[in-house]
């Protein structure tokens, strides 16, 4: 994932830049932070760079272009990177897009914190008061005064970055002006529906352990299924064998006539097998019986 964090000074670039970092293992590559550095450490470009900070002007664009080129080809960049406070105008833009072009890489978005100035400047106030406050020590280029000089330096220079990735479809922008919370959440959600990061694969246990209750009502039900079955293959053999049993005992004068009622009244039932079949069999059973019975009463009168 390859992004650039776009807006005005003190819209919170910085601090989700560091949630993105810590969620998707990428680096941030915070021009700010670097030169900031070099100030700290007296190197020649620091040097250089710290009056230019001080007085809320930028550095030139040749030294920034340097330390963002020489950056990208380390091991440690090859899962992404986040630009916070580069580009900031539209040749430095140009510059990057020449420079990834080169270096083959693809750049995924551009989100834009959009904010309100004046709020801004309120953040910056309350900020210092506080630090001063805790006897921290203010940073020279976070002061209402020069924060003032640089919002209008990014109304003139870098504003017109909105238009410019507009137009190359990379452009995605954000409510800086919610909690820092809401705005983590809505850039996570935009890039995972542009499709610059994947969304988390569900834990393997967790799926086994809410389909539990489905897997043993369906075994319950598989159970009771082959019990019925059982039964029912029971019950057939038994009106089977109680149809020609019952029709025999009745009369052994009538053995055609009820063998042969008997028989279909067996196979009746072991082709369904169902009540219906076993209750048909006995009542065959019963007025085979009864006429066997009469037929012999009869021969016996006759003789």
């Amino acid at each position: 994932m390859r992004l650039i964090l776009l807006g005005p000074p003190g819209a919170g670039k910085g601090t989700q830049a560091q949630r993105l970092v810590q969620k998707y293992g990428i680096i941030q590559l915070s021009t700010g932070e670097m030169l900031r550095a070099a100030v700290a450490a007296q190197t020649p470009v620091g040097l250089q760079a710290k009056d230019i900070m001080a007085s809320g002007a930028l550095v030139p664009d040749e030294v920034v272009v340097a330390i963002i080129s020489d950056r990208l080809d380390q091991p440690d960049m090859k899962n992404g990177f986040i630009l916070d406070g580069f580009p900031r105008t539209v040749p430095q833009a140009a510059a990057l897009d020449e420079l990834l072009k080169r270096k083959h890489i693809k750049l995924d978005a551009v989100v834009e914190l959009r904010v309100n100035e004046s709020a801004l400047l309120d953040r910056v106030e309350s900020r210092v008061a506080e630090m001063r406050a805790r006897g921290e020590e203010v940073r020279i280029d976070d002061t209402p005064e020069v924060l003032s000089k640089r919002l209008a330096s990014y109304r003139s220079l870098t504003e017109p970055l909105i238009h410019y990735y507009s137009e190359r479809r990379k452009l995605l922008t954000v409510d800086g002006m919610m909690t820092i919370e809401h705005v983590t959440r809505e850039i996570n959600r935009i890039l995972s529906a542009i499709g610059a990061v994947e969304p988390k694969a569900a834990p393997a246990a967790a799926p086994a352990k809410r389909s539990a209750p489905v897997v043993r009502k369906a075994a319950k039900a598989a159970g009771k299924k082959k019990a019925a079955k059982t039964a029912r293959k029971a019950a057939k053999k038994k009106a089977a064998k109680k149809a020609p049993k019952a029709g025999k005992s009745a009369s052994r004068g009538s053995k055609k006539a009820f063998g042969t009622t008997g028989r279909k009244a067996a196979s009746a039932a072991k082709a369904r097998g169902t009540g219906k079949a076993k209750k048909a069999a006995k009542k065959a059973v019963r007025k085979t019986a009864r006429k066997a019975a009469k037929k012999v009463t009869k021969k016996r009168a006759k003789r």
